[in-house]
């Protein structure tokens, strides 16, 4: 196993279990040695993705928060890939559409097969996606950059959105779940996501299963107030939730 996709695996598991250590390393990569692990584990640190803590533990860096895009890349890319692109399936010809930040909602953008499309975002990184294909036009709302989310928020962003109707939008979330509802550790973000949801025809919220019932600071809306899109059945929403599973 190359480097590279050695941490990206050790990512897409402390992303689940929050605090590992090397010894659960080593039982996963079976015929790695420990000095190899370490090596991994340094070099994730010194990207800021992780903390090495005291007698061998590990954990996500700003795990309490929203976690950077740089982070998010690496952790479940082929759910989130499959997420986006169903996302992207149900995008219509001449269709004004909102889009969020994200890497699962900047990644649907390629995958659009719609014409005449209108894009309207909030997420910087929707520009390098947009590549040729049916999309007519973009407006990216003004506000305030957060550069380790590639997002634009603040209350400029929300005055905008508060002015703007969307056919469908489509938004990210930190966790979800019947009582944490569609949340966010950023007050900013929030905002924006529960001005979108009331201004849509239709509100997507697209999230991999990682995030379930997961509860951070700032609840948006309540996850019955939109549709969910991810990436395995959760048998224990009732009928109250309408969601979708991309397979």
């Amino acid at each position: 196993m190359i480097p590279y996709v050695r941490r990206e695996k050790i990512m897409d598991e402390l992303e689940n279990k929050k605090i590992m250590y090397i010894e659960d390393f080593l039982k996963i990569f079976v015929g790695v040695s420990e000095s190899t692990i370490r090596r991994d584990l340094k070099t994730l640190e010194d990207e800021n993705y992780i903390v090495l803590l005291r007698g061998g533990a590990v954990k996500l860096k700003l795990d309490a928060y929203e976690i950077p895009v740089g982070t998010k890349k690496l952790l479940f890319k082929e759910d989130k890939e499959k997420i986006a692109k169903y996302a992207a399936s149900l995008v219509e010809d001449e269709e004004v559409i909102y889009i969020d930040s994200g890497t699962t909602c900047s990644a649907m953008v390629k995958y659009i097969k719609a014409k005449g499309v209108r894009v309207v975002t909030s997420n910087i990184q929707v520009l390098n996606e947009i590549n040729g294909n049916g999309i007519e036009s973009c407006i990216i709302v003004g506000g305030e950059v957060n550069k380790s989310l590639d997002s634009i928020s603040g209350p400029m962003t929300d005055a905008s959105l508060r002015n703007m109707n969307f056919d469908r939008s489509f938004l990210g979330t930190s966790g979800f779940g019947l009582e944490v509802g569609i949340n966010t550790p950023d007050f900013r973000e929030a905002s924006k996501k529960t001005i979108v949801n009331s201004n849509s025809n239709r509100c997507y919220v697209l999230a991999d299963s990682s995030k379930f019932n997961k509860s951070t600071l700032c609840k948006a809306f309540e996850l019955k107030e939109c549709t969910l899109i991810t990436n395995k059945q959760i048998p224990s929403f009732d009928g109250t939730v309408e969601y979708y599973v991309a397979e």
